[in-house]
This record gives structure tokens, sequence and C-alpha cells, in this order.
């Protein structure tokens, strides 16, 4: 049975360049990096560095140290949060998130505010879905000291207005943190022209690895974020009494790195832009809008955050059917879709549903297979009748 792989929003199919690119490390010039004189550490390291260079070029990061490898979005935002605790955060404070976020996005702030007597504010949803950004105006408080949103939805795919969030976070000196876990994946994400304070995704999102992802720190907190985890290669030097850290990216990635995974990462951004990401973006959104209008020609389906201008992410639900159930039937058809919260419960609470049918897809899903899902879809809704 042919497989029509509509799970991209969880994890991508991977290209043979990124497979191929982390097998020839591993067959040709696999040592441990930075701190080796022999010529397979020096040729590990030049490969290792080169692929935070091409992370950055991809994210138009003119300084590559701003990029911090890691295990993927949730290490990331949990570094930041561990680190914001040691130093800027404070008993009451109140950090900012959205109805939209991932739970990776929640329990790291919820955690320091229940320890310390902080406080989470929601930025609520208007009737269409859409963030209620005069309701998030009205939020900011002399005690608000983080705003931490995604830049899209990873269960409706509508996009944040980051110029305005940026811009409120700005006025206030309240440091920005940007999910960009749907975002990267999906559209051209230029870091320069969005300028958060912070910045994350994961890599397998990407056509990447599983296991790598990035965190980027504008300069101050390049500077600034304490480091939560140490170990070699982290230091300058080391005594009983003191220990002097390196400054820039190493001062975050103790230990061995995941050497294999980002050259399989930046193998995976090469694949990106080989293609376009315009071109990619283009036609996701070709294949969202057919999704969309054959979807709205069925009476038993409602479709969530309906938008003309959004990612490549479909949430439904069929009539009063279990979204397991309808996607268990889809999966005997051959088609992966994803079901249940997507990790996102506080938003299912709001939408007063427990949860929905998501269809994500990416560069190598087509039209055919659309008009296909539809097709089995219409089955599914017979069977369930």
């Amino acid at each position: 049975m042919p497989l029509v792989y509509f799970d991209n929003g969880a994890t991508v199919q991977k290209p043979e360049q990124v497979i191929r690119s982390m097998s020839q490390f591993y067959e040709q010039t696999n040592s441990n990096i930075h701190r080796g004189v022999h010529t397979l550490s020096r040729e590990s390291t030049i490969l290792f560095e080169q692929a935070r260079e091409t992370v950055a070029r991809h994210f138009c990061v003119a300084n590559a140290q701003q990029l911090i490898f890691t295990a993927g979005t949730t290490d990331s935002i949990n570094m930041v949060a561990q680190g914001l605790a040691k130093n800027w955060l404070r008993p009451g404070d109140e950090i900012i998130l959205s109805t939209y976020e991932h739970h990776s996005n929640i329990l790291p702030w919820q955690i320091w505010a229940e320890e310390n007597g902080g406080h989470l504010k929601v930025i609520p949803l208007l009737s269409d879905q859409s963030m209620d950004y005069e309701a998030f105006e009205k939020l900011l408080s002399p005690a608000t000291r983080l705003i931490a949103v995604t830049h899209v939805s990873n269960t409706l795919g509508l996009q944040t207005d980051v110029s305005r969030i940026r811009k409120a976070a700005l006025q206030l000196n309240i440091p920005f943190l940007l999910d960009g876990a749907q975002s990267a994946p999906h559209m051209k994400v230029d870091l320069t022209e969005l300028a958060p304070d912070f910045f994350v995704c994961s890599g397998h999102k990407m056509y990447g690895p599983t296991g790598t992802g990035i965190l980027y720190l504008s300069e101050r907190w390049l500077r600034e974020l304490p480091a939560v985890r140490t170990g070699g290669g982290t230091i300058k030097t080391v005594s009983f009494e003191k220990t002097e850290y390196v400054e820039g990216a190493l001062r975050f990635e103790p230990g061995t790195p995941n050497i294999a995974g980002a050259i399989g990462f930046a193998a995976a951004l090469d694949f990106i832009n080989t293609i376009g990401m315009d071109k990619i973006a283009a036609h996701e959104q070709q294949l969202v809008r057919l999704a969309q209008q054959l979807l709205g020609q069925l009476d038993e389906v409602e479709i969530y955050g309906r938008s003309e201008n959004k990612a490549a992410v479909i949430s439904f639900n069929v009539g009063k059917q279990h979204p397991f159930d309808v996607g268990t039937l889809l999966d005997k058809f051959g088609i992966a879709v994803r079901t249940g919260h997507h990790c996102t419960q506080p938003l299912m609470a709001s939408l007063n549903i427990p949860g929905t049918v998501r269809a994500t897809f990416a560069v190598y899903n087509t039209e055919q297979e659309v008009e296909f899902f539809i097709m089995k879809l219409k089955r599914v809704i017979e069977m369930l009748r």
C-alpha cells in the first residue's frame, strides 16, 4: 500500500544527502572536535564549525557564534528558562505566553513560576482563533520580564504578528523568545529582521536528523545568559578554586556534541536552499489552500484556524467523531496524520474540544495525495456514520 505521509509537523522524512553526509562523517572523518591536534580531529572540527556557518547563513545571522547547537526546540527552551532563572527572573515576575503554545514552551516557565511565586499571563484568542493583540498589550505591566510565543501554531498553522510583539517588547525592555519549530520548516526566517532575543527550532522538522536543533541568542544574551550545563569544551582554565569559561557558542556546548547531527542539519539546510524556501512555501501553501477548499465542501468537517495565509498545517474534526477513530481509519488507507491534542492541551481547552485530526505538508507532498486523502476521508466518514 502506498504511503501518504501527512505527519510532517511531527517530523519530516530525510533526503538522501542528509543521510549520506552523516554516514560519510562516521565512515571517513569520525573524531572528537576542538581539542585534538591530529588530522581527523581538525577535519571534524572544521566540518562542525562549517555546519554552524551554514545555519547562520540560512537564518541571516552575521555572527555564527550566536547559534548554539542543541538537541532541539524543547532542549533550547529549557536552556533559556534555566539560564534566565539564575539572574533575570525574580520571585513574583510575570511571563506572557499565548494560548497557542506547545507544552514545551509552557512547562519550563510553569515550573519556574510554581517555584518562585511567578505568574503566567496568557494572550487569549479572538472568535476567528487568531491572537488578540489588543488583549496582549493590556497584559503588559512593570512586572513583565519575558514574552515567549510561538511563531506559527503547530496546531492551527496561524502566524504570530512578530513585529507587533517585538515593538511592545522593545518599548518596555522585555526579552522576547520566539519558538520557530513550525515556522522554520515552512518559511524564510530572517533573524536579523525578526530580531528576537531568543529563537529556537528543531532540525528534524527541517529535513535534518532527530536530536538536533538550535538556540539563537542576541548579542546581548550571548554575553549575559548564564550557562546551565558545564564541562569539557566550555572552559579556558580550571582550578579547584576558580574556573574561567570561554566566550561564544562553545560556552553553551559542553562535552561531545552531536557532531554528525550538526553536519546532517547543515546538509538539510543545503537541501532546502537548493530548492529555495520561497518555492517550498509556495508549494505548501498551494496544498493547504486545496485541502481547505476540499475539506470545506464536506458538511461533517469543521476546520480550525481557517486562513489563506497560514503555514502547511490543517486541523479539523469530523462531526462528533473522536479524532483517534478518524486517524486510525485513515491509516488503514495508508494515510499518516496526527491525532490528539498535539501538545497544546490549553488550546484544546480554549476551543472546547479533546483534540483534532492534523494534516501537515512538506515539499514532497503532492496535489494528487491531497485529493486521495479527501477521497479516503469521505470513505471514513461513511464508515463512521
